[in-house]
């Protein structure tokens, strides 16, 4: 006899005749007592995010195709495969002289889950080809680790890896966040919530002005996705600089959500803003992660950070939002902004020391084409990210009261 179960939840069995347990579970491993036939697995989905509105990706970065699936988005919506699209368009290679020249369409390929232009409630499956990896640049680094790469770590997790590009560890994964995120977006529409991203800061370059006092359109209109056109003049020549000089250079995106209620976010384990945290300490080079008032928050009194709560025209609001729209872990209904910290890219197009897999010391040099700065690219990923975690918690937030 075999039973099979998978769950995010602790497992423990025990038998009905002789009382005694089958296995021991011990970070998240189960032991299974060979004296019995039965046999229990227990599997975190290692490779899903989100709780009810939930993405599962797939794929490699020189692999056939990065794709997804996209579990709990209710049925009815209607989806615009324009929108989730122009979402890819904005984060694929090759759309400026400041991102990598790797030409790929990302053109999205949905495979279940939506009939006649609407959601059906069950599963919707998708993939995005790749088209143009060039392998052979990554022959020369197959034995050697990449400094501040992911090549040891994986080396050391799995015993080995796919060298290609990086294989999983590559940010071409985010292909798949972005286009669940695209349909996360168009569920949050229906309920007024608009999420917006934009680069505020590039190596020393930064912007001055909160997001409040920025016209957020003008995000696109420059290939930096910075609102402030004489500070994303000083953004290009600075990611050009570090091009030239075959350096990489890294910087700040800011985000901000609106429209979002008071009453979602959880009171304990999965706070609204933990979960924000989570979302975006998980893209790729992402350092650090700050919302509301953030670190500078510390350097003010009590009475100067508390948020005063006033009578407004559309109820309760209040005078400041040091909070960032977030207090107890739950949303107030105050905008919810944040700020993401992305590293300079550790793919440098010079020579570096390293050491191979047999401990010998050498150098690399990497070739290929790769980004000199990032932020400008993954706008879109921080967007998706976010989207995907109000999506979940406005589901989440239909089951905490009658």
């Amino acid at each position: 006899m075999a039973i099979v179960v998978t769950t995010l939840a602790v497992v423990a069995a025990v038998a009905d005749v002789t009382k005694k347990i089958f296995f021991s579970i011990a970070e998240n491993a189960i032991f299974i007592n060979p004296e019995y036939q039965l046999r229990v697995y227990c599997f975190y989905d290692m490779n899903t995010f989100g709780k009810i509105f939930r993405l599962t990706s797939f794929g490699e970065s020189h692999g056939a195709a990065i794709g997804g699936v996209i579990d709990g988005c209710p049925s009815g919506l209607p989806l615009d495969p324009e929108r989730v699209q122009y979402e890819l368009d904005r984060r694929k290679p090759g759309q400026s002289h400041i991102t990598t020249q790797r030409q790929e369409s990302d053109t999205v390929e949905f495979l279940s889950g939506i009939f006649e232009g609407k959601t059906t409630g069950t599963p919707i499956g998708f993939i995005v080809r790749n088209k143009d990896h060039h392998s052979s640049d990554y022959n020369n680094i197959k034995d050697l680790f990449r400094p501040s790469h992911a090549d040891f770590t994986y080396d050391q997790k799995y015993g080995f890896r796919d060298h290609r590009g990086g294989g999983r560890s590559s940010a071409r994964e985010t292909v798949a966040r972005v286009v669940a995120g695209a349909v996360a977006k168009q569920l949050l529409a229906t309920l007024g919530i608009s999420i917006n991203a934009y680069v505020s800061q590039v190596g020393e370059v930064e912007i001055e002005k909160p997001y409040h006092e920025l016209d957020l359109l003008l995000t696109e209109k420059n290939i930096v996705r910075c609102p402030d056109p004489d500070t994303a003049q000083k953004m290009i020549q600075r990611i050009e600089y570090a091009g030239h000089h075959h350096d990489t250079v890294g910087g700040v995106i800011s985000g901000v959500a609106t429209g979002v209620p008071a009453g979602w976010g959880e009171p304990v384990f999965d706070k609204l803003h933990a979960d924000l945290g989570r979302a975006m300490l998980g893209i790729n080079a992402v350092k650090g992660f700050e919302y509301g008032s953030g670190f500078g928050g510390t350097r003010l009194s009590g009475s100067e950070h508390n948020d005063i709560f006033v009578k407004s025209e559309t109820g309760i609001s209040t005078q400041t939002n040091h909070s960032g729209g977030i207090q107890g872990g739950i949303s107030n209904g105050q905008d919810i902004y944040w700020r993401v910290a992305f590293k300079p890219i550790a793919t440098l197009l010079k020579e570096q020391k390293t050491v191979d897999k047999y401990q010998n010391e050498t150098t690399v040099n990497v070739s290929g084409r790769h980004d000199p700065c990032v932020l400008p690219r993954a706008v879109p990923i921080v967007e998706a990210m976010a989207a995907l975690v109000l999506a979940d918690h406005f589901l989440l937030s239909r089951l905490s009261k009658l």
